[in-house]
């Protein structure tokens, strides 16, 4: 475990006004101490990310908090005639280290697949960002007896072509459909069982040494309640964390017991 960084990032959807995100990160950074050990990254609405980095003081990627600035998405073509689309270098410039590929609301709301996660994954590596790539079986495929099956063909697809070096360069985030924004957890012997999985279709792309050198979080409705305990589980490196990361007390509280469990 040693080998491997702890890291959560929040993931704030399509909430907040430019106030309440400007505040929510300015209470995360000033908070931050407490999780000494354990990486943040703030993932708020494009819109807002210019008046977090402000407040993060983000300079050239990095912040003196320690906490960084993420995007939730971004398109794979570095330029061009894509309205609403954002380019990676887009990201980079107005301070974002990371973003969230593949979400499991990209993937069942907007149609995304393997084949587009990939080719954003890629994108987002080639210009200098950390992709947390996403992935996640749906309730009717857990209760089918599929989770092993739907996971390692997501992240077959989502990684093809990916070499030992992008593979450390990115975040992958195991995310139950069944378990987010519905208040449902899936158990800590759940959660182990499928980032163990992870971990060993990571070493079959590449080798064991570099699988055990990627950090894997759990999201799915992550709470200071229920943190600890997913923190303790061999393979669980962090957490995507949703609702709670609206809250930084509750999102502070998370990233402690990840630091704690280091």
């Amino acid at each position: 475990m040693g080998i491997r960084r702890r890291i959560v990032a929040g993931n704030w959807k399509m909430n907040l006004d430019r106030a309440g995100a400007v505040a929510l990160a300015e209470a995360v950074a000033s908070g931050a101490t407490s999780s000494v050990g354990c990486n943040l990254i703030l993932c708020p609405p494009s819109i807002y990310l210019s008046p977090v980095a402000n407040a993060l003081k983000i300079s050239k990627g990095e912040s003196p908090s320690g906490v960084g600035l993420g995007g939730q998405n971004l398109h794979d073509q570095p330029k061009g005639a894509f309205t609403g689309e954002i380019a990676p270098a887009m990201l980079i410039d107005i301070g974002c280290s990371s973003c969230i590929v593949g979400h499991s609301e990209r993937r069942t709301l907007f149609g995304e697949n393997d084949a587009i996660v990939n080719g954003k994954a890629k994108a987002a590596l080639a210009a200098g960002l950390t992709p947390i790539i996403c992935v996640g079986e749906t309730l009717e495929e857990r209760e089918q007896n599929r989770t092993a099956a739907v996971v390692t063909e997501q992240i077959k697809g989502s990684l093809e072509g990916f070499s030992s070096a992008d593979l450390t360069g990115s975040i992958v985030a195991y995310e139950p459909v069944w378990a987010i924004g519905t208040g449902k957890v899936a158990t800590p012997e759940q959660a182990q069982e499928v980032h163990a999985l992870i971990r060993q279709q990571l070493a079959n792309l590449t080798d064991e040494e570099t699988a055990n050198r990627v950090v894997i979080q759990y999201g799915g409705s992550v709470k200071p309640d229920n943190a600890g305990i997913l923190a303790a589980q061999q393979d669980i490196d962090g957490a995507l964390v949703g609702g709670a990361s609206l809250k930084a007390d509750d999102f502070l509280a998370i990233a402690k017991h990840f630091a704690d469990a280091s």
